[in-house]
């Protein structure tokens, strides 16, 4: 196994911080998509609750796949591969 450059640590670690931040967006805009409706009608507390957990399940899914395929993406490419 060889030792990894400055250069390929530098761009794992700004991969990490773009997935990270491109995750945290996607996860908002989604819980937002979700629990929007809720501030803008008038809707039972109950269903107000139920669009809050419902949002915040899939945020957190969303936020996971999107690392996940965004650190998969950069892990595929051929530059990245040790060669």
């Amino acid at each position: 196994m060889e030792q990894r450059t400055q250069a390929d640590r530098d761009a794992i670690t700004i991969e990490i911080g773009y997935a990270l931040v491109s995750a945290c967006f996607a996860a908002a805009l989604t819980f937002g998509a979700v629990y929007g409706p809720a501030l803008a009608f008038s809707v039972p507390p109950a269903a107000g609750h139920a669009l809050a957990v419902a949002g915040g399940i899939v945020a957190g899914v969303v936020f996971l796949l999107r690392i996940t395929h965004v650190l998969w993406r950069f892990a595929r490419r051929p530059e990245n591969d040790g060669r």
